[in-house]
């Protein structure tokens, strides 16, 4: 039912989740030497983390597809894991921290083009605890789908949002890290935003779902 939505959600989600405080600030750390040493290196950067994001979304929807049979137990749980991530993100709760910031990785000078896609593939994972919130409120509404296309899709698409600012930071002298801790100040009030708006979705499923028929 947000089949038309989510395109813009999710890329609106990328950008939203490089504002992050504990991501913005270490990217120039990220690309540190890549355009002296080669100039497509953020480019290989980028892919890397675009691969990990898709196939995050891959699997998920593989995941939802499984449980077709149990579509109303998996909207329950959708509905559930919705409503918390609106809450995490409204109250800026960090609950995936359980994977532990291992955002000092972003200080790693793999060479070449193919350090740079073996670095982007492994930021997918190190930056699981500053994303998890807004990455997980679009592979909630990836599993409901169940289709994998669709999955790999909304991913690719939250990882163009997400890689855009990157390039821009990568390519421009101008954005230093103490530039950049200033204007990742914006991403708490955009979170929030962000957190009533998943709360709206998941609120409005619970609805839908349960109330509508009344």
């Amino acid at each position: 039912m947000f089949s038309d939505f989510l395109p813009v959600a999710a890329f609106f989600a990328g950008v939203v989740s490089v504002l992050s405080p504990c991501i913005l600030p270490v990217i120039p750390a990220v690309f540190a030497y890549s355009t002296e040493k080669g100039k497509f290196r953020p480019l290989a950067i980028v892919l890397g983390l675009s691969i990990s994001f898709t196939s995050m979304g891959i699997v998920t929807s593989l995941f939802g597809a499984t449980l077709t049979a149990y579509l109303d137990l998996l909207y329950v749980f959708a509905e559930a894991l919705l409503i918390t991530m609106g809450v995490s993100l409204l109250f800026d709760l960090n609950i995936f921290n359980f994977f532990g910031n291992f955002s000092s990785l972003a200080n790693s000078r793999k060479e070449g083009l193919f350090g740079g896609l073996l670095l982007g593939l492994s930021l997918g994972i190190v930056w699981l605890p500053c994303v998890g919130s807004v990455l997980g409120t679009i592979l909630t509404m990836v599993a409901v789908s169940g289709k994998v296309a669709y999955g790999a899709l909304m991913l690719f698409i939250y990882s163009i949002g997400f890689s855009i600012p990157m390039l821009l930071v990568a390519y421009s002298a101008n954005f230093s890290s103490a530039r950049l801790q200033k204007v990742s100040k914006y991403g708490f009030p955009l979170k929030k935003i962000a957190g009533l708006i998943v709360l709206g979705v998941g609120f409005y499923m619970v609805y839908q779902n349960h109330f509508s028929s009344f």
